[in-house]
């Protein structure tokens, strides 16, 4: 009996020593980089971008930012001046899955007596008749996060590339079903945005830097990234067996390279170390 006893004050005592540590998340104005990986091998630095406004236009379709999108995770160790990769954040959501409305819904997408197959068309219609028209637009990273790249230089400057950004768009509706996407992971929409100015279309912003923490927090708000060179694939998985694939390209005039991004927002960055210690 008392080694029953000793055995579970034991174990009692692990499971309080295991419990702050399971629980430990950054603090104070380190609390926006709890995703970050700071245990990750090669990660130094911290990143907590939202992006609060803009729109990205693809071919004859633009879609407003209303819903704040965060960009989040850690920052690998230079291998050249300037340029940093990301780490994956620690949920998984290294750009987080938000929603936006796309304008005009299912009506601006698809006609329904375009659509030959019967029993298609007929859940088209009735679709429509119970008013679930709205269609939904969530932008995803389309490759792992380290081939996202940011280049403080260019930012900071206005000029070249400023992040990279591979990513894919995908239409949310009942009709569509839950594989219809715009790019993907062998044909992502690469984004090159820029601070700076683009040829015949929107100019980027590079911010206006301030810091909090007592320093320990670089902080750029204001930030405007814009790109206007960047290629849109045709829609795929739409709809079973994806039959609405061509009616989805022909409304959105897929393929296309006339497309354009305007992402504003803000950017916190913070050492590893830092956030780490901040730890409760």
């Amino acid at each position: 009996m008392k080694k029953l006893v000793a055995g579970m004050a034991v174990f009692a005592a692990m499971a309080l020593v295991a419990v702050p540590a399971a629980l430990a998340t950054p603090t104070g104005g380190y609390a926006v980089f709890a995703q970050c990986p700071v245990k990750t091998a090669k990660v130094n630095g911290c990143i907590y971008s939202p992006t609060t406004s803009g729109y990205i236009t693809i071919a004859k379709t633009e879609v407003p930012i209303v819903a704040t999108q965060v960009l989040q995770g850690g920052l690998l160790r230079p291998e050249e001046e300037f340029v940093k990769h990301m780490a994956p954040a620690l949920n998984g959501e290294t750009l987080t899955k938000t929603a936006q409305k796309v304008p005009g819904g299912l009506a601006g997408l698809v006609e329904c007596d375009k659509i030959k197959e019967v029993l298609l068309r007929i859940s088209c219609e009735l679709l429509f008749e119970n008013g679930l028209t709205g269609v939904n637009a969530v932008t995803e990273l389309a490759e792992p996060a380290s081939s996202v790249v940011l280049n403080s230089a260019n930012e900071q400057l206005g000029t070249g590339t400023a992040l990279t950004l591979p990513v894919k768009v995908k239409l949310e509706n009942p009709l569509l079903g839950s594989e219809c996407y715009i790019g993907s992971s062998k044909e992502p929409i690469k984004l090159n945005l820029t601070t700076g100015k683009t040829s015949g279309g929107p100019t980027g912003k590079p911010g206006t830097q301030t810091t909090k923490e007592g320093g320990g927090i670089l902080v750029i708000s204001g930030v405007s990234l814009v790109s206007n060179t960047f290629t849109a694939p045709k829609a795929t998985g739409c709809g079973l067996l994806g039959v609405l694939d061509g009616i989805i390209n022909e409304k959105l005039g897929l393929p296309s390279t006339k497309n354009t991004a305007v992402l504003n927002g803000s950017v916190e960055i913070a050492n590893s170390e830092l956030v780490e210690e901040s730890e409760g």
